[in-house]
Order: C-alpha cells, then sequence, then structure tokens
C-alpha cells in the first residue's frame, strides 16, 4: 500500500533552518577537500571501535515501529528491515521471489492459494515461525476493525470481501480469494508479526500502542535481518544484526553481513549533505541542487560514488481538504463551510494546477533535474504508467479566467473573493527538514498570492503534519506533500477508493461522495479482479486520465533520483525504482 512519503532516502517510499542557513565557500571546500572528506567514512554514530555498520541519516525520528498501522515513511522506513513476508520483490527485476514461503501452488480455478512455510526460520527470540503466524497476522492484525489506522485491510479487502485465511498446520497456510485476484503474489510480501509475541497484546485491544518509541527494543520480536537495539529521540536509531536471520548467501554464510545499522537524525537536507561529506555518514540521497558539488568531490576524494538512476517514483502533490464529515463535537462539518465551496470546485482547483509553475521549480528547486508530473503514476512506474491525461500548462491568465467564470472576483484592494464576498484564505502546509519541497511551496504561495489568495503558509515537522492529516478534527486546509509509488496499482487502493485511510481529501467515506470517486472504486473493482494485463491497462489508463480530470491531487514535479554511497561498500547494486539500499542485508565493507 501507499504511504505519506518524507524525504529520507530510497529505502521506499520531514527540522530548523540554522543549519540551513550555513553557506560553505566553494573556495575553502576545494582547499580542504581531500584532506577532511571521508576522513571518517563510516562512522559508527559516537560508539568508536566498530566498523562494520552503515551509517545513514535521516530528518525525522520514527512516528513508531508498527508496520500495521504504519501510513507514513517515518515507520516504514525502519520496520521495512524488522519485517518480512512470505514472498519478497527483487529489487532489480521486480519480480516477486519465495521468502518466509520457499514455494507456493494454487488452484486451476486461481481461487486457493497454499505457501509451504520454509524450514528453519525463527523468530528472532529464537521461536519457530509457522503459518499460525501468517494466519494471525491477517486474522487478528490486518482484518481486526479495532485496529486504527490500518491501511493494509484496504489492500486485502477488494470490494470490501476478506480472503479466507487458514493454517492447515505449522507449515502450510492457505488462501482463499472471494474472487480471481490479480495483484495476489505481489500483495505477499505484507509484514508477518509473531503470534506467541503479540496475541495477548491483541486480546487486551492494545495493539494500536503496541511497538511504539516507547516500546523496549528487547520486546520487539522480529524475522528481518535487523533489530532495534536503541533509540534517542532527534538523534539516532541504531540496529543491529539479527543473529537469527535466516537467510545465507551461496557459500552458506549468515546475512546480514554488517553488524550494525545507523541512522543519526538530522536537521534538515542541507544537514544530510554536509554529514555525508563530512565523512559522518555513508550514503545520501541528493537534491538535485547539490549535485555538482557532489560530484566535484566524488572526483576530488575518490571516496564515494554518485548514482543517477533517473525520475523517482511516487508522486508530490497539493492537496485541499474537501471532507464533508460532520464533527460530532461541533454538529458541523471538520471543513468551513465556505472553504469547502472552494476545495470541492473542480473548476477551483484546475485554476490552481495552472498556477503550479513546474518549469521554475525544476529550475530553482532541483538545479534543472527533475520532471513535470501530470499523472499519478510516474514513468519510472513502468508499464501502467499513462502520461496520456489532461495537462495543466502554466498560465495566470488562464487561472484567472477560470476563476471569474466560478464567480470570483479581485477587488480594488488586491484581494480574490467568491461570489458571496468571501475572501480567498486559507492555511497552506508542509514538513519541515525537506529543503526541495520547502522552496516549492514557497513558488505555489507566491503564484497563489499573485491571484489575490491570502494564504498562510506553515512547515511543521513531519510526524505532526501527518497527526493533522490522519485525525479528526482534520484541521488543515491545503497541504503539499508526497507519496511512495509502485509498478502495481492496486497498492494504491488506501489512496484512491473513496473509504481509503489515505484518501486525503476525503477520507474514510461511507459511500461515494462524487460519481468520479465512484467509478474510481469501480474502476479499483474491477482492476483487482482482471487477469489480463492489456485490460488493466485499459482500466487504469482511465483512472489516471479522471483523476488528472478532477486534480484532487494536483500534481507538481518529481526529482531526479540521485543517490550517494561510501565505495567501502560491496554488493551495491543500483536500480532504478529500487535505489541502491534494497539489499542492505546483502551490503558489506570491503
Amino acid at each position: 500500500m501507499m504511504k505519506v512519503r518524507t524525504r529520507k532516502n530510497a529505502r521506499m517510499k520531514a527540522k530548523p533552518a540554522a543549519v540551513a542557513a550555513i553557506v560553505i565557500s566553494v573556495v575553502i571546500v576545494a582547499i580542504i577537500m581531500v584532506a577532511v572528506i571521508f576522513t571518517n567514512c563510516g562512522g559508527d554514530g559516537g560508539k568508536g571501535g566498530d566498523g562494520n555498520q552503515i551509517v545513514l541519516s535521516t530528518i525525522s525520528d520514527p512516528k513508531s515501529f508498527n508496520p500495521i498501522t504504519s501510513t507514513e515513511t517515518s515507520t516504514s522506513e525502519y520496520t521495512s528491515i524488522m519485517y518480512e513476508g512470505l514472498l519478497r520483490r527483487n529489487g532489480v527485476t521486480l519480480e516477486m521471489e519465495p521468502n518466509i514461503a520457499e514455494r507456493w501452488e494454487t488452484s486451476d480455478d486461481g481461487l486457493t492459494w497454499t505457501f509451504f512455510i520454509r524450514s528453519g526460520v525463527q523468530w528472532s527470540d529464537g521461536a519457530s515461525l509457522s503459518a499460525y503466524d501468517v494466519e494471525f497476522t491477517f486474522n487478528d492484525l490486518i482484518y481486526n476493525t479495532d485496529i486504527v489506522p490500518n491501511s493494509s485491510r484496504d489492500t486485502f479487502s477488494p470490494e470490501g470481501k476478506q480472503f479466507i485465511v487458514k493454517a492447515l498446520d505449522s507449515a502450510r497456510v492457505e488462501f482463499t480469494l472471494p474472487f480471481p485476484f490479480a495483484p495476489f503474489l505481489h500483495s505477499m510480501g505484507t509484514e508477518i508479526l509473531p503470534k506467541h509475541k503479540l496475541a495477548n497484546v491483541v486480546a487486551q485491544k492494545a495493539f494500536n500502542t503496541a511497538l511504539s518509541i516507547n516500546t523496549p527494543p528487547k520486546d520487539m520480536v522480529v524475522n528481518g535481518p535487523f533489530l532495534l537495539d536503541s533509540y534517542l529521540s532527534s538523534q539516532k536509531v541504531v540496529f543491529k544484526k539479527n543473529p537469527l536471520y535466516w537467510r545465507k548467501d551461496a557459500d552458506g554464510k549468515s546475512l546480514p553481513y554488517l553488524d550494525r545499522l545507523v541512522y543519526m537524525v538530522v536537521a534538515d537536507q542541507n544537514a544530510q549533505k554536509l554529514t555525508f561529506l563530512r565523512g559522518e555518514t555513508d550514503y545520501l540521497a541528493a537534491k538535485g541542487e547539490d549535485f555538482p558539488e557532489l560530484k566535484k568531490a566524488e572526483t576530488a576524494s575518490g571516496a564515494f560514488t554518485v548514482h543517477r538512476l533517473g525520475p523517482n517514483a511516487g508522486s508530490s502533490f497539493a492537496v485541499f481538504n474537501q471532507n464533508m464529515t460532520i464533527d460530532e463535537k461541533t454538529n458541523r462539518t471538520y471543513v468551513d463551510s465556505v472553504k469547502l465551496s472552494w476545495f470541492r470546485n473542480d473548476d477551483f482547483r484546475r485554476a490552481v494546477a495552472h498556477i503550479i509553475d513546474k518549469e521554475n521549480m525544476i529550475s530553482i528547486a532541483m538545479n534543472g533535474l527533475g520532471y513535470p508530473q501530470v499523472s499519478p503514476m510516474t514513468p519510472g512506474e513502468g508499464y501502467f504508467y499513462n502520461g496520456d491525461v489532461p495537462t495543466y500548462p502554466y498560465d495566470r491568465q488562464k487561472a484567472m479566467s477560470i476563476l471569474e467564470k466560478e464567480g470570483f472576483k479581485r477587488g480594488t484592494d488586491g484581494l480574490l473573493r467568491d461570489k458571496k464576498g468571501n475572501v480567498v484564505e486559507f492555511s497552506f502546509v508542509t514538513n519541515s527538514g525537506n529543503n526541495v519541497r520547502l522552496k516549492i511551496a514557497e513558488i505555489i504561495r507566491k503564484d497563489l498570492q499573485e491571484l489575490g489568495m491570502k494564504v498562510h503558509f506553515q512547515a511543521l515537522e513531519f510526524n505532526a503534519l501527518i497527526q493533522k492529516l490522519d485525525n479528526p478534527p482534520f484541521d488543515w486546509d491545503c497541504v503539499l506533500l508526497g507519496l511512495t509509488g509502485g509498478d502495481e496499482p492496486h497498492f494504491g487502493r488506501n489512496v484512491w477508493h473513496s473509504g481509503g485511510q489515505l484518501h486525503m481529501w476525503y477520507p474514510r467515506q461511507k459511500t461515494p461522495s462524487t460519481p468520479w470517486e465512484a467509478r474510481i472504486d469501480t474502476i479499483y473493482n474491477l482492476g483487482a479482479r482482471e487477469l489480463d494485463r492489456t485490460k488493466r491497462k485499459e482500466l487504469y489508463d482511465e483512472w489516471q486520465r479522471i483523476a488528472a480530470d478532477k486534480q484532487p491531487f494536483i500534481y507538481t514535479v518529481l526529482s531526479e533520483k540521485i543517490e550517494c554511497i561510501s565505495n567501502k561498500f560491496g554488493n551495491v547494486t543500483p536500480s532504478m525504482s529500487s535505489g541502491l539500499l534494497h539489499n542492505i542485508e546483502m551490503l558489506y565493507v570491503k
């Protein structure tokens, strides 16, 4: 399923400006570069002495360590190395491969799937992983309506119908589907959690707060390559090798090769670059504006390699709050009725789309290393991408013309008012720490104000922003954010289905609020059933055309995927879609 994205690093799928204000003279850098850069390459995060590790950076603390309730990358960033599923996606070929399940069988009608659990797979506390853990994960966690939020439930409930999941014995688990489900195998990478550790927690209705940032690391039982070792808020998150991890290399050596994985929490993207150039971290997901400096440093030091991997997957957009849910405390809609009349107006959103200056964003915020986004999917996401959709060239005059037809007028004071005389005024929020996103937000804010709109801009810490998006009273007007992406459209069901947890503009609708949302619901239902790939593409092409026409997400630009890694690591396998860290359990210090 898709998750809300902050710019951290490429394993998927937001802080003060003091560091960003530091100006480094290019002359000084050139003089000291060879002597200073990477003198501490692969630093140990403050403990010293242990070099068999990789040190990464992040601009936000983890929100939790719970993969079931996660809707954001500030959780999945970490849970992806702690937990694994029955199958795994090859980061290069993008095909699903055996993992915890060593093989599977399917019935002739495609409705019954039996997975055979690999012998000898253990949880990190020594307990055997079994089919009963798979049954528990689906029946007691994913399908448990007491557990909220729970984006996985959208993915595994096509047309509202659940799979029947039953452990036949400890080594075999059977899935019975309500109808043929095209993305079924691709969905089997979902994380499996330990029944023996969490069943009592679920029975006590305490799972929503389990696996939180306050849970002692010793209480987190995992099946992935790394165990949580320690977490210091606003400082670092440290993982250590899981000695009971099942995977081995071709020579029978246990994986992962690295003993530790350290995330340093830094202020923002500029601070990430500085810590990388000082050799305090080993990897950097870079901004386009930093590319020339990084290439010079790469040549001067020979200590790291810069990889340009093509357009990023996922999406970047502005979204207006169209939530018509009644607040039980006030007996009014969460969003002011006047603002709702603007935000739910298709032409209002189309007008705003015409003042998204994508070329300016690419030039100013990305140093020219970016791509305009026009559709929910991107060229980097492959076969299902549809670029033949309605587009909105930057045109202020066109934007104003559309607004005027809807009764908006600009007064002698320069302010835009609706047909009832209300000044068009709203808040505009994005996450702090993401310097590129902040620059894009400023460009949007200025252009909105050029049309006479009063825009109150604010940057919030990423997890605080997600709290506003996910929970009542849904206190926001317009947000600039991004979502993780992927090559399988169905995994965006939690975003695009009207009842989805991440249907941001109006989540968890009991029935679709518009005919076009109802049609997208139908497309997702049909797309899940359709086994013919060509016919599936026709359906998802239509979804992308509707999204581009109605503009619930007003798309901005995609950055070039630029990733840098220290040359001290072996087994680095660059992938356009998966980056440099997709096989982190295989990386080793040369």
